[in-house]
């Protein structure tokens, strides 16, 4: 069984026993967290949200806060003398799957 969340403002497609890496949420490691918007549930009956489907919540356990690779970028002006460099380095979230739940 698989679910597609929506965490950070981005959507993923989790299984149980998986980990993924999601935009800095508040918490440290060994936390544990319920999201509730919850997209779709696949499966043998999937379930639908029209956004969010009723009564499925997606458990999770926070391992780390982490970043990720960093992203060098340049600017300059031909002729002008005028260079820029600057770097950017995202803060991230590794999370595992806990559970996936459908109630009624």
């Amino acid at each position: 069984m698989y679910a597609i969340i929506r965490v950070g403002g981005r959507q993923y497609r989790v299984e149980e026993n998986s980990t993924l890496l999601v935009n800095k949420l508040e918490g440290s490691a060994g936390t544990a967290l319920t999201i509730d918007e919850v997209l779709a549930i696949g499966g043998e009956n999937p379930i639908f949200g029209a956004p969010i489907a009723e009564n499925a919540k997606v458990t999770a356990t926070i391992v780390e806060q982490t970043k990720g690779v960093k992203i060098d970028g340049y600017t300059y002006k031909a002729k002008k003398n005028v260079r820029h460099h600057y770097g950017h380095r995202q803060q991230l979230t590794k999370l595992h799957i806990d559970s996936i739940a459908v109630g009624k």
